[in-house]
Formats: C-alpha cells, sequence, structure tokens
C-alpha cells in the first residue's frame, strides 16, 4: 500500500510557482536545504578494484572524491586540498597510485587522507601536519552502492532505501559496464516531475509505450522513494518495467539484463547534468546495445520537452495549471517537499 495516495484529493491541486524555475536565488537555497543534506549516489564497489582507484563526483558546486586504500577500505573525501583548495582529481575514474596528490601545489596524501608531504613548504611556527588531512565525507553503502552525503545528522541510507530493497528484490548487481552523460538545459525540477509520471508516455515516448501497457501505469510513494511499475507486453521487452526514484536526486531504471542507475547532478539554476551508469551481464554485451537504443530514445524525448517546458516556465506567461489526482500525485508529492524545505507558503 502507497504512503501517498496519488488517486484522491480533496481539492483541485496547483503545480509549483513558476518562479522557483531558473532563479539563482532559490538554487543557492536549494544547495543547502535539499542537496547539502540528501544521500548522493557516487557509484557501486565494483568500480573500485583495486587500491588507488578513485571516483569523483560534482554536483551543485560541491567536488566529492571516493578512493580504494592499501588496506582495502573505501572513503569519501571532498576533492579539496586543504592548503588552497586545489582539486586531488580532475578525471571521473583512475588510479592514483599509492597517494592522492594536490593538482595546485603537489601537496601529498595518504589514500587514508593523512597529508604525507607538503613539498617544498618551508619552517612555519605551529604547521602540524596532522591538522592538514582531507577533510572526509560521510559514506554508507547499499547492495555495495556507495552514498555520499554532507550531513552528519542525516538517517541512515538503509532507512531510505527501503522501499527499494522491498519493490526491488534483485540483490545481485552486474559489473560496471559504462558511464554516459549529457547536460539538459532545465532546472532539476522540472526534469525530475517529469521522472515522476507516466501520464506523459502514451504522447511522447512511443517506442517505451510499445514496451509496456501505458494505461497501467503506476507511481506510488513511499516515503522518500516513488516506485514505478508498468507490465511487460512481452517476454522479450527490453524493460522490466519497473523504475524506482529515491529523492532528491536519484533514478533506478531496471532492465532484463541489467540496471541503469541515474544520477541527476544540478549544475545551475537552469541546467542539469545526467550521469548514467549502466551495470550489465558481460555474457550478454551484444543485448547491452538494445538496451542503449532504448534509453536513448526515451532520454531524447524527454530532453526535447524538459527544454521546452523550462523555456515556458520562464516565459512570463505560464500561471500554475492542474495536477492530475490519477496520474500527478507523486509529482505533487515532490512540489509539496519543495514547498516544506525551503519553508515556502502555499
Amino acid at each position: 500500500m502507497a504512503d501517498f495516495d496519488q488517486r484522491e484529493t480533496p481539492e483541485l491541486i496547483r503545480a509549483l510557482s513558476p518562479a522557483l524555475y531558473g532563479d539563482r536565488d532559490v538554487f543557492a537555497r536549494e544547495k543547502q536545504a535539499i542537496f547539502a543534506r540528501t544521500w548522493r549516489l557516487v557509484g557501486h564497489e565494483n568500480m573500485l578494484a583495486s587500491a588507488g582507484d578513485f571516483i569523483t563526483d560534482d554536483f551543485a558546486g560541491t567536488s566529492i572524491m571516493l578512493v580504494r586504500g592499501a588496506d582495502e577500505e573505501i572513503r569519501a573525501f571532498y576533492n579539496i586540498c586543504p592548503h588552497r583548495a586545489g582539486p586531488l582529481a580532475t578525471e571521473f575514474t583512475g588510479n592514483c597510485g599509492h597517494e592522492l596528490t594536490c593538482k595546485y601545489h603537489g601537496w601529498r596524501f595518504m589514500l587514508d587522507g593523512r597529508l604525507r608531504a607538503a613539498r617544498d613548504f618551508g619552517n612555519a611556527a605551529g604547521f602540524d601536519p596532522r591538522d592538514f588531512g582531507l577533510k572526509p565525507v560521510r559514506l554508507e553503502q547499499w547492495r555495495r552502492f556507495l552514498f555520499v552525503v554532507m550531513d552528519e545528522d542525516a538517517a541512515p541510507l538503509a532507512a531510505l532505501m527501503a522501499p527499494i530493497e522491498e519493490a526491488w528484490p534483485e540483490t545481485a548487481i552486474q559489473p560496471f559496464a559504462l558511464r554516459r552523460s549529457h547536460e539538459i538545459a532545465c532546472d532539476w525540477k522540472a526534469y525530475v516531475e517529469n521522472y515522476l509520471e507516466g501520464y506523459h508516455v502514451p504522447t511522447l515516448h512511443p517506442t517505451l509505450d510499445a514496451e509496456i501497457v501505458s494505461e497501467d501505469y503506476q507511481v506510488e510513494m513511499h516515503d522518500q522513494v516513488a516506485v514505478h511499475t508498468a507490465p511487460s507486453k512481452g517476454e522479450d521487452a527490453v524493460y522490466t518495467g519497473f523504475w524506482g526514484w529515491v529523492f532528491p536526486l536519484l533514478g533506478i531504471n531496471v532492465y532484463q539484463h541489467g540496471v541503469m542507475m541515474e544520477r541527476i547532478s544540478p549544475v545551475g539554476p537552469d541546467r542539469t547534468r545526467l550521469d548514467y551508469l549502466y551495470f550489465f551481464d558481460p555474457a550478454r554485451r551484444d543485448e547491452l546495445e538494445a538496451m542503449l537504443k532504448l534509453s536513448d530514445a526515451v532520454t531524447a524525448e524527454d530532453v526535447w520537452i524538459c527544454e521546452r517546458v523550462q523555456k515556458n516556465l520562464t516565459s512570463g506567461v505560464y500561471e500554475p495549471g492542474p495536477l492530475s489526482p490519477r496520474h500527478e500525485g507523486a509529482v505533487r508529492w515532490f512540489q509539496d517537499q519543495i514547498r516544506s524545505r525551503l519553508e515556502l507558503d502555499g
């Protein structure tokens, strides 16, 4: 049973004010009130196979890195040198060997974050290397997926992911296959709202509509998780008919022979980066192409509509329209969260 009934509303519910989209002041508030306080997927343990392997993630102006140490432990740090804020890594992934080196002045750090050497720094009274290690970030795992949060008081990751755990019982994750990324010219909220309803599938996604029974598409909210279900039309369908979304920036797309984790990364008030992390059965590599083909088609259609919605939201003409109680309950839940977390009236 859903925690939030999207089918019934006592009165007509209207969408968010368009003034909240593409606004720099609103985006600055979202950084503190939402992004800094919620869990963020960075990658999966099988992307860090050896000591020195690292992954970086940049979102909403913050750079974070995960690295596997010589002791096999994976740690998370801000990708910021404590000297003068240079980066430790500029690539998405790689191997740094036995130490991390700042790209600016060459300070070197052990894989556990301790400062190993401040290159040619000189003598300075009161300088203690133990005071200048990398700043750690809280890190937790779910099914070996690696999540970080900047808020030390955030609830445990397991509690957040519990509805996905129940709705998607498959625990074996295939090896990491590839990462694809692109930017979209819209506020992150416009993209998420599109993700949270299947109302548009018959009109916007003909290929997906041919794979699933769109009239039976359902989205149910369970705490901070949206669970999408839609029956597949055949056993050979690429999609299994299960999608998940975790507030505020993670999409989970399950295919017949793999999964795609979609990181939604706010870049600015009117730009969003989408990172697709594909995990796929290597014995079925040929079938990956079918998954990518369908994924690309649906993505292109979503980009097309979201960028036009963004333009119309900021046109000065649009006024908040009504939300469908049958199809847009999850959108309503999300918009209520925005109002609450930004402490907005109405």
